[in-house]
């Protein structure tokens, strides 16, 4: 497994390498040096809309918190996404760490786990409608053509089958959590107990609509909002371009990512995504490409600072019981 990491790492270093030099350095270099640090400084700071959304979708799920407890999941969305950007491993390992981050900060296990996966199901969802209105604007965009016809006909197969998708993942997590404890049973014991209590977590958000509307919609806000930094970056270089254009780029270009999420940090995939699809919609090469440099350097700010404060609370979490065991070791002395 890490071989294959490794190696999809490297492929997609090569080809994100080989997308800047096909467009040209110079041009790359140029329309990054348009945005400027003032482009950087202003998503950086934008980002906490969009955290704020995420955090209130998590949140949104879960019973019985005090309003206070947002922070909560917003601190653990970031750990979420920090993870899946910056370390070299898959999405698994984000939604591991998140929800690691919901239990450092005093709430139960089984909450963190059973929110995270209708956390997780509800953002598809929410990205299921976000990267429809892109397939559409796309349709729109391009007019009556083979060529054209063909593109917009793969991004509705990509549609359809994401959706069968999501049906087949929330029919798994409301019916297969019997099939999973039987499974759990038999091949892990010391594990079966734990995935019926979860199981049973699943089934109780899972019979809360609205919970699981308001979780849709801040999803779809947050991805909304997300787009409209990316636009409001481009304004502050003097960069005219539509926000209908920005959201269908934005929303092809997570589609992408979210089917090659084998790539890790979706290195080489998000730049050949935005090389092609944002002259499509009047956004040069070399400004997509440095668009989608400046969010990497963006997901570098917020994560690397996000991380190490996890890191912290994960050791203060050890040095706290290792205390406690050496407290309760008797003194042979």
């Amino acid at each position: 497994m890490k071989f294959g990491v490794i190696l999809a790492a490297i492929l997609g270093l090569a080809v994100a390498t080989a997308v800047v030099g096909y467009i040209g350095f110079g041009a790359v270099f140029s329309a990054l040096t348009a945005i400027g640090w003032r482009g950087l400084v202003f998503l950086v700071v934008y980002s906490a809309l969009p955290f704020v959304l995420l955090g209130s979708a998590w949140f949104a799920l879960a019973p019985g918190l005090a309003i206070g407890q947002i922070r909560v999941f917003i601190f653990a969305r970031m750990v979420r996404d920090a993870a899946g950007e910056l370390l070299p491993f898959s999405q698994l390992g984000g939604f591991v760490m998140g929800a690691r981050a919901v239990v450092l900060q005093g709430l139960t296990p089984t909450l963190a786990s059973s929110t995270t996966i209708v956390d997780v199901t509800t953002e598809l969802i929410a990205q299921l409608g976000f990267t429809g209105l892109g397939v559409a604007m796309l349709a729109l965009r391009l007019g009556a053509g083979s060529m054209h016809n063909a593109l917009v006909g793969a991004g509705l197969v990509g549609l359809l089958l994401s959706g069968l998708g999501a049906a087949l993942l929330i029919t798994v997590q409301r019916r297969g959590s019997g099939l999973v404890e039987r499974l759990a049973r038999r091949f892990a014991p010391g594990m079966a107990d734990r995935a019926r209590v979860i199981g049973e977590a699943l089934t109780v958000l899972y019979e809360q609509p609205l919970r699981l509307a308001i979780a849709v919609a801040c999803h779809l806000a947050a991805w909304v909002a997300s787009a409209a930094g990316a636009w409001l970056a481009l304004r502050l270089a003097g960069l005219h371009i539509g926000l209908g254009a920005i959201l269908a780029i934005e929303s092809l270009v997570c589609a992408v990512r979210s089917a090659a999420f084998i790539a890790p940090m979706g290195v080489g995939v998000q730049e050949a995504s935005y090389a092609v699809i944002g002259p499509l919609f009047g956004l040069g090469p070399d400004m997509s490409l440095a668009l989608s440099l400046l969010k990497r350097a963006r997901d570098i700010a917020i994560g690397l600072p996000v991380l190490l404060i996890w890191q912290a609370l994960e050791g203060h979490r050890l040095l706290g019981r290792s205390q406690a065991r050496q407290a309760l070791t008797p003194d042979t002395d």
